[in-house]
């Protein structure tokens, strides 16, 4: 029998006694689904029963006005009436009710525990904790180890995540999980920082303790002293003469190197002040080892010279020397000479040197496209032959074109010189040998324009390893008039990249001094270079002199460089930053309001912060400004930068926006978060742009395209060759508009920076935001407003290079497998000169008269010959013969030509057929491009393995199998690098005249 309603069951719920009433609910609990609407006039007598006290079968009642509710589509009044239901409810349960009703009492709980996180005086029901225990059992039996560690994380149980890493058959797996989560979602920094120090409590208590990931968490933790108690741990026990000894060593070196590449200068600089000094005599700053020499025998040499220099016999100074102090002492030179940064920058420089591929006919074709007369064009070309031998030391284009550099004026030759910066980035000890030409000189005259570029340019080459130049360029700043404020621009500049994060405060005093001139190009920069100086610092000094400042001054210069600076003080503050942004996101001014959005990019870069992105996507829409609205989506780029595959389904609705500063910002947030991946959902954005009816839309599109694509062939994404032919007709198209050609250029130097062996990264290898790449791409954004900020993008710059070193830090010969095909990780073919075709005469036209005229012609001299001798005759048809013969043979070869070039088809054909394979074998200080890390393998017979279990590139302590055999090592082949060729002075002026016409 099929019911067709629950009418006579509802009826029964009024009866007084009380087994009815019980039959009439587990009718009803069954059959709710059903009649569900019938029973909804009902609940409140259902829900009587549920709070009489009286009434043995409460639960059952609840749980049936909790179903009831369910389907009407309140929620949160289901889940209270589930809670009552006690066990009669099933949180484990595969049906939908049961499922919907466990995630509300998971969303609920956590809502509770935020709270409660904030404010004890909140409790939690012991009912709804007690559903997510039974969650956490259920993950456990399953094996969903990290759901239960997303729980744990959003729910802010620490003894949860501390029980479920505990309990997991792979903790090491698991805790790298979680490092990766906590900058993700957990957006509250003060959480965060207690899960970060379980999380280094629970990496050292490992079996074997992941020391790597441990510096992570301190680093994130900002606790160098921890650090240094780590490293010192190490260096004691690689001296231990245990047979952990060698591998204690190489980790302590690789995690100097991981901390050179993503702490801050500061950070270092504290690290610095606590671990133990180096042996007695040595540089700060350390070398890399060349190859045949001997770090032992280097010290035996030292002390040596150290005992001819004392009255006491060398002897008895030997005798008092402890060998495990010694040790010790050369252990931890290595490690601060590393810390230092001259090691990692002089093994990159190597790198680039030796395996540049930079296609100077791009540039050359660039170069003679475009009017060089224009200081636009002129500039542009500047900036993309500095991106394409970023950091390689190659100025050969500069040297091939020495007249086109010298037509530079104005402050396209301020970013001519400063481009050298870019170039030779990394040349700490030859920095202003390299740019002595175009430094001021005392009592020397030279171009100002030069001069504040050579400043600039010296930062950009010690950028955020400043300590050999600050003092040279503080003085510099210091001597310069205050009229000059071209030279100051510069000079300002230079300090803020070399001092970046130094948080020095009499630097800060002197950029003070400059802005307080009021001078609105020396102001900008000075404005600028106190934030990047006091990088993250919060300074609320800083913050409340350069806040009234910029609202007092009249220069919009200046104000844009102050608000940009205000931003760069809040790096990675987050939640600190918040009082701040709601100051600046009401201010009337729209460039405060500007800097505003940008101190929300910085404040939560990588972050992924829900409350951030959606303030940024209000003012995206809402702003009556078009320069907020695109700072607005091009900040999304910069908070959703490690998780890049969100990015194209956030922005876009925004690149379908009527605004094209609107469009124009998404491109741009696609290209800066996306950059390097290729990823197809980015690049279907962007292709629309290209052909956008706004020229600087099409200018964001062209450069987003590039970073998209950098580090990346025909063969792996075949959008690279259409991209590439997209330039070059836009750069020779002579109709197309200048912003969009600009663009194009811009974007040929990008896809091809650094001789083809750099990508964009806004995060380090391993795993943590890099400051400086971040920071970089912001102030490379404000090239909207000022073209000299471009070289800023050298910054995000990343070296795809894979060097090992052993533990005396020289680099070994030795081999890797890429189980990839060679052709899928390329370079891109170089670009061939175009061959002229050679033009082929075309039969010329014969009009009928002629031809019945030559036909004439023929016909009589014919009868003429007709009456001629028969000797002569005989003679004339033996000469036709031969030629006939000589015909028939050219006929001949012709065809034996034909059949040579068929077989050469054939033979390509043939080449094609032949299978490539699948594999590649690498040798040390390669390019291994971030895509092709998974590939990358060592044989099992290897004597050198990489001490990280995870491959991730960049510079690699490798464990030396067999150290006992003799080891072959590669030499650096970096030149040390001259001055410059284009250090012609400039022609005299032109003696005066008088003007030979009258007024």
């Amino acid at each position: 029998m099929v019911l067709t309603s629950a009418a006579g069951l509802l009826a029964l719920l009024d009866e007084p006694e009380q087994e009815l009433r019980v039959y009439s609910l587990q009718k009803l609990n069954l059959l709710v689904d059903q009649f569900w609407a019938e029973t909804a006039d009902s609940v409140s007598k259902i829900e009587s029963l549920s709070e009489d006290p009286g009434f043995p079968h409460r639960e059952l009642a609840s749980l049936v006005a909790s179903k009831v509710y369910y389907h009407l589509g309140e929620l949160d009044e289901s889940l209270s009436f589930a809670l009552g239901s006690g066990k009669l409810f099933d949180p484990l349960g595969s049906g939908e009710y049961e499922e919907t009703m466990t995630a509300r009492a998971l969303d609920k709980y956590i809502e509770l525990r935020i709270q409660q996180y904030d404010d004890a005086s909140v409790s939690v029901d012991p009912r709804l904790e007690s559903i997510v225990n039974g969650m956490f059992g259920r993950c456990h039996e399953d094996g969903e180890w990290k759901q239960a560690v997303g729980i744990a994380l959003e729910s802010r149980r620490l003894d949860a995540l501390e029980n479920v890493v505990r309990k997991s058959p792979r903790p090491r797996e698991l805790l790298g999980y979680v490092l990766d989560a906590s900058s993700t979602v957990v957006q509250n920094a003060d959480f965060r920082s207690k899960v970060l120090r379980l999380l280094v409590t629970l990496l050292t208590s490992l079996p074997e303790p992941d020391h790597l990931a441990t510096v992570q968490c301190l680093v994130l933790l900002d606790d160098a002293v921890a650090v240094a108690d780590l490293l010192q741990t190490l260096v004691h026990k690689s001296t231990s003469g245990s047979p952990e000894a060698e591998t204690a060593l190489l980790t302590a070196l690789q995690i100097a190197f991981d901390l050179e590449e993503s702490a801050t200068q500061d950070f270092l600089g504290r690290l610095l002040q606590t671990l133990p000094a180096g042996p007695v005599g040595e540089r700060a700053v350390a070398e890399p080892v060349p190859a045949g020499a001997s770090s032992t025998v280097e010290a035996e040499k030292k002390d040596d010279a150290d005992a001819m220099d004392t009255d006491e016999p060398k002897g008895a100074e030997a005798k008092a020397i402890d060998p495990l102090a010694s040790a010790n002492a050369e252990a931890f030179g290595r490690i601060r000479g590393i810390l230092a940064g001259d090691m990692s920058i002089k093994l990159y420089l190597e790198f680039l040197f030796r395996n540049n591929r930079t296609d100077l006919l791009i540039l050359k074709t660039t170069k003679n496209a475009l009017d060089s007369r224009n200081s636009m064009f002129h500039s542009a070309v500047t900036f993309a032959n500095a991106f394409m031998n970023a950091g390689t030391t190659s100025d050969e284009f500069l040297r091939q074109n020495l007249d086109w550099l010298m037509r530079a004026t104005n402050w396209s030759k301020f970013s001519a010189t400063a481009a050298l910066g870019v170039l030779h980035r990394g040349q700490l000890t030859q920095g202003k040998t390299l740019l002595g030409p175009y430094l001021p000189q005392p009592g020397v005259t030279t171009s100002n324009y030069s001069e504040g570029g050579a400043l600039f340019a010296l930062g950009l080459i010690h950028a955020n390893h400043g300590a050999g130049v600050l003092d040279y360029l503080s003085q510099e700043l210091k001597n310069t008039p205050s009229g000059s404020e071209i030279i100051q621009h510069g000079a300002a500049l230079g300090l803020g990249v070399a001092g970046m994060a130094s948080a020095n405060d009499d630097i800060y005093e002197q950029l003070k001094g400059v802005l307080f001139s009021d001078s609105a190009v020396a102001g900008e920069a000075a404005g600028l270079a106190m934030g990047l100086v006091m990088l993250g610092t919060a300074s609320q000094k800083a913050l409340d002199e350069m806040l009234q400042y910029a609202r007092e001054t009249q220069h919009e210069k200046i104000i844009r460089g102050l608000a940009v600076g205000i931003a760069l003080l809040m790096y990675g503050k987050e939640e600190a930053a918040d009082v701040l942004i709601e100051q600046l996101a009401e201010d009337k001014d729209p460039i405060l309001r500007y800097g505003g959005i940008y101190t929300v990019a910085l404040a939560y870069a990588g972050t992924s912060n829900n409350k951030a992105i959606k303030r940024l996507l209000h003012v995206a829409v809402s702003d009556v400004n078009d320069d907020v609205r695109r700072a607005a989506v091009i900040a999304l780029g910069f908070v959703l930068c490690r998780n890049p595959k969100q990015v194209p389904r956030i922005v876009q609705l925004l690149a379908e926006s009527y605004n094209p500063h609107v469009r124009y910002g998404a491109v741009l947030a696609l290209g800066l978060s996306c950059a390097g991946t290729g990823m197809p959902e980015a690049l279907s954005l962007v292709e629309p742009m290209l052909k956008d009816p706004v020229d600087y839309v099409r200018q964001g599109a062209l450069i987003a395209s590039a970073m998209i694509l950098i580090q990346h062939n025909e063969t792996q994404t075949p959008a690279v060759a259409t991209t590439r032919k997209l330039y070059e007709k836009i750069i020779s198209d002579k109709h197309e508009d200048q912003m969009a050609k600009f663009g194009a250029v811009l974007g040929q130097g990008i896809i091809d920076a650094g001789g083809r062996n750099v990508t964009i990264s806004l995060q380090s290898r391993s795993g943590l935001l890099n400051m400086v790449s971040v920071v970089g791409a912001a102030v490379f954004t404000q090239f909207w407003y000022w073209f000299p900020l471009t070289h800023f993008l050298s910054l995000s710059f990343t070296p795809t290079a894979l060097i090992g070193l052993d533990k005396d830090l020289k680099i070994p010969k030795f081999e890797f497998i890429s189980n990839a095909k060679p052709s899928l990780f390329a370079y891109p073919t170089p670009t061939k000169v175009p061959t002229q075709e050679k033009v082929e005469k075309v039969a010329a036209a014969v009009l009928s008269t002629t031809a019945k005229a030559k036909a004439r012609a023929k016909k009589a001299e014919k009868d003429k010959g007709d009456a001629m001798d028969t000797d002569k005759k005989d003679d004339k048809m033996d000469v036709e013969k031969k030629e006939g013969e000589s015909e028939k043979k050219d006929g001949e070869g012709e065809k034996k030509e034909g059949d040579g070039d068929k077989g050469k088809e054939d033979e390509k054909e043939s080449e094609k057929k032949k299978k490539e394979p699948k594999f590649e074998t690498l040798q040390n200080v390669s390019r291994v491009v971030p895509q092709q890390l998974k590939y990358v393998v060592f044989k099992e017979d290897s004597r050198y393995t990489p001490i990280k279990k995870t491959i991730t590139g960049g510079i690699t302590l490798m464990t030396d199998r067999t150290p006992s055999d003799t080891a072959e090592f590669i030499d650096f082949s970096t030149p040390t690098p001259a001055a410059p060729a284009t250090t012609e002075k400039e022609p005299d002026p032109p003696e005066p005249f008088a003007y030979p016409f009258d007024d």
